[in-house]
Formats: structure tokens, C-alpha cells, sequence
């Protein structure tokens, strides 16, 4: 008898212990979480919708997010960066502003008020789920510090900012450091698989929609570079369609605009001007293009132009109307 008693205690002092040792790591993992409030400076933010909210307490916590620094006199990496996210934006669907969260911090914020962001998301089709927020400069420099969106060079020049988007998942106090200016498919899965959604961003396509892969640098360099600010043939997006601009324009303006848009806007150049007004300032960002990329992509621009036009001619040719032209 006295060593069943044993035994029996023995069981039940190891079964608390057990017990003991399933809690403990719970609760050291909820108190491990330092990417929380108590790292977060809860800085007071201004959205470009003139609201009042506080970083952590209202943007954050409980939350999960994408979180990247832009101005919007940038006349870098910002507008492409945008044009990123807004790719994303629309494929995460009923996602934003549900299970997921984006937010554009102004590394400007003297100059972006509230107003002017609002402009700025305007441009890029920004819907419900995604915030532009300025501040004072003082809590912003702090903020984008310890997002780890900075870099010491910010202070001298903007231009060349880091082009980072970081992916927070304050429940689970993980946070990952990620491209802005990645393929936004690519980005999508991304978030998909930090987060941990069970369901696939992008729908899945049958074998029968599916395209034939082309592998060629001219493309590549397109839907990597600029398919998400424009089309060939599609119409325009937030820049301008590029559907027979190689007979439109002067290929020589065309390949110093693709390699130095910026030094050709500043110039006063007319074009440039006109494109810079007329879409409505969102500015060509400089895409640092070699000359053998430049070449290759006006040689795909013109090849599927050239497609996109024999295609017109097919159906004009079966009796089906086409799509009146966009007006410039």
C-alpha cells in the first residue's frame, strides 16, 4: 500500500508539473512580445483623412499590418512604391481593412498635410483599409526608427529612402521586413503566408486560362518595372497607356525619358510637363534602366503594340465593334 500511496503522489505531482510547465511557456511567450506597446512610441498621427489617431493603441494593436514611408514630392522610388501597394490593395479584396491594414507614413510631414495626401491617395485609387498619416517631424523620425524604415542619409536627402514595407502581426508579436517595390503578386502571397490565412490571396486559374510563359527579359522587366502604373492597349492606369507609344513619340525621347525621367521633367521638357500635369502629378520615377534594358523594353513595347493592333483588325474584320480610343 505504502508504495501505491508513492506511486499515486508521484503521478499526481508530476501531472502538476506538467501542468505548470504548459502554462509557464504562455505566459513568458505573451510577455516576450516587446514589438508591442511598450516599444511602439503611441505618437499622436493625423490621417489624410483629418482624423486623430494614436500609432499603436488605434493602428495597430490587435492588428495586422503593412506599414511603409513615403512623401509625395518624391521624385524617386515613392511613386512606384505606391503603385505597388495599390496593386496589392486590389488583389487582398475584402481583406483590407478587415484582416489586413495598410499604412503610408510621410517622411515629409511639414509639408504633407492632411489635404495633400488626400490628393496623393486619390491618384492611386487608395480605398477603405489603407491610411497616409503625417505628424510632427520630431514623432515621425522616432516612429520610422523603430519600424526600422529609416536610414541615417534620410536627413540629407529623402530621395533614396529605404524602400522597405514592414508586415506586423501584433497578436503574434512578429514583425518582417520586406521590398515595397516587389512584384505585388509576389507581395501578396507573402502576406498571405506571414499572416497565416488559410484561404489564397489571388484566385486560382485553370489550366485553361492559364498563359503560355514567356520568360524573356522584355517582359520581365515590364510587369516587374512598370505594369503597375500602366497598360500597352489596356487604357490608362495611373500613368498613361503605353499602346503604340513607340510610333507616337520620338524613340529617342522615349529611351531618355525611360532612363532619366526626372532630369527630362526638371529640364521644363514639354512632354514630360504635359504627362507630368495631365496624370495628375504623380511623377515617372527613375527606374535606374541600363540602356540594354531601355532598348529591350521599347523593342517589347513596340512588339506588343504591334499585337494588340493585328488583334483590333481581327475583330473590326469579324463585324464587331471596337472600343472607342481614350482621349487625350
Amino acid at each position: 500500500m505504502n508504495a501505491l500511496k508513492f506511486f499515486a503522489s508521484a503521478a499526481i505531482a508530476k501531472a502538476w508539473l506538467l501542468a505548470l510547465l504548459m502554462v509557464v511557456p504562455l505566459h513568458d511567450a505573451a510577455a516576450a512580445n516587446k514589438w508591442g506597446a511598450d516599444y511602439f512610441p503611441d505618437i499622436l498621427l493625423t490621417t489624410h483623412e483629418g482624423q486623430k489617431v494614436r500609432f499603436y493603441e488605434d493602428l495597430v494593436k490587435g492588428k495586422s499590418v503593412a506599414i511603409n514611408v513615403i512623401y509625395t514630392s518624391c521624385k524617386d522610388e515613392c511613386p512606384l512604391e505606391t503603385a505597388r501597394m495599390a496593386e496589392v490593395q486590389r488583389l487582398m479584396g475584402d481583406r483590407m481593412g478587415k484582416d489586413i491594414f495598410f499604412y503610408s507614413i510621410s517622411i515629409d510631414p511639414e509639408k504633407d498635410t492632411p489635404t495633400i495626401l488626400k490628393a496623393y491617395a486619390a491618384n492611386f485609387g487608395v480605398g477603405p483599409g489603407w491610411l497616409f498619416l503625417t505628424g510632427k517631424k520630431e514623432d515621425i523620425k522616432l516612429l520610422t526608427r523603430k519600424l526600422g524604415l529609416s536610414r541615417l542619409n534620410d536627413a540629407a536627402s529623402k530621395d533614396g529612402h529605404a524602400t522597405s514595407l514592414m508586415l506586423g502581426n501584433d497578436p503574434n508579436g512578429q514583425w518582417m521586413r520586406n521590398s515595397a517595390v516587389d512584384n505585388p503578386r509576389f507581395l501578396a502571397t507573402t502576406m498571405a503566408n506571414f499572416f497565416g490565412w488559410k484561404e489564397p490571396v489571388l484566385p486560382t486559374a485553370s489550366y485553361a486560362q492559364a498563359r503560355s510563359l514567356d520568360t524573356s527579359r522584355a517582359q520581365f522587366t515590364f510587369e516587374s518595372r512598370c505594369a503597375s502604373c500602366h497598360t500597352i492597349g489596356g487604357g490608362d492606369r495611373i500613368g498613361p497607356d503605353l499602346g503604340q507609344v513607340t510610333t507616337r513619340r520620338n524613340p529617342v525621347w522615349i529611351a531618355r525619358y525611360l532612363k532619366e525621367p526626372d532630369k527630362v521633367l526638371a529640364e521644363g521638357d514639354p512632354i514630360a510637363m504635359l504627362l507630368f500635369n495631365y496624370y495628375p502629378k504623380v511623377r515617372m520615377p527613375n527606374l535606374r534602366l541600363g540602356d540594354e534594358d531601355v532598348a529591350v523594353l521599347i523593342s517589347y513595347l513596340a512588339m506588343q503594340s504591334a499585337a494588340a493592333e493585328k488583334a483590333k483588325r481581327t475583330v473590326a474584320a469579324g463585324g464587331e465593334r471596337l472600343p472607342e480610343p481614350a482621349k487625350r
